[in-house]
């Protein structure tokens, strides 16, 4: 069986975007990338909500101006099998299906179907799988920044109590801190 994670980039304050939904946490630079890239490796599905969906988009494309790491993720982007929950969406792009009805029932079985780990992207999509108890990590990457307002890593809605995993100090001072529901 699978083990489910939710895993973002934080500010200090909680905001993973600017309230407009924009991305304005740091760019991770080589050393983070790598560990993110080695994440997405480790991925055997992910499962993204529209939003975050067509945000990763962008590794769909090729830039020649990408450093090596940013190439080393998007081919792990690309190799990963993404299942993509929205009833919005008409189409999605290679390697990824559509999912437009019972996203909980999608991700129960995935996680039955699974070895390994489910990367579930989109804090409000990642919230309301949390209500139906599928998600049994959250990874937060609190970046050194505070942000005063945004997009909060944990939708508005639920109250959850989680005990720690561990926490691991990452380049750039990221501070990655693992969490499961208590």
């Amino acid at each position: 069986m699978a083990t489910t994670i939710f895993a973002s980039s934080m500010s200090l304050d909680g905001y993973i975007a600017a309230p407009s939904g924009e991305l304005v946490l740091p760019v991770p630079e080589a050393p983070l990338h790598r560990h993110f890239n080695r994440l997405m490796e480790a991925t055997a599905v992910a499962v993204y909500g529209r939003r975050l969906y067509e945000l990763m988009r962008y590794w769909d494309t090729d830039d020649d101006a990408w450093p090596p790491e940013a190439w080393e993720f998007a081919q792990a982007w690309r190799a990963t099998p993404k299942f993509v929950c929205s009833t919005t969406l008409r189409e999605v792009g290679p390697n990824a299906r559509l999912v437009s009805t019972d996203a909980a029932g999608t991700l129960k079985r995935l996680k039955a179907e699974t070895d390994g780990l489910i990367l579930v992207g989109g804090a409000e999509f990642a919230a309301s799988m949390a209500s139906h108890g599928l998600i049994d990590e959250y990874h937060l990457y609190l970046q050194p920044v505070v942000l005063g307002e945004g997009k909060p890593f944990f939708a508005d809605g639920k109250a959850m109590t989680l005990r720690p995993l561990s926490q691991e100090l990452l380049p750039q001072g990221v501070v990655l801190a693992r969490y499961a529901p208590a």
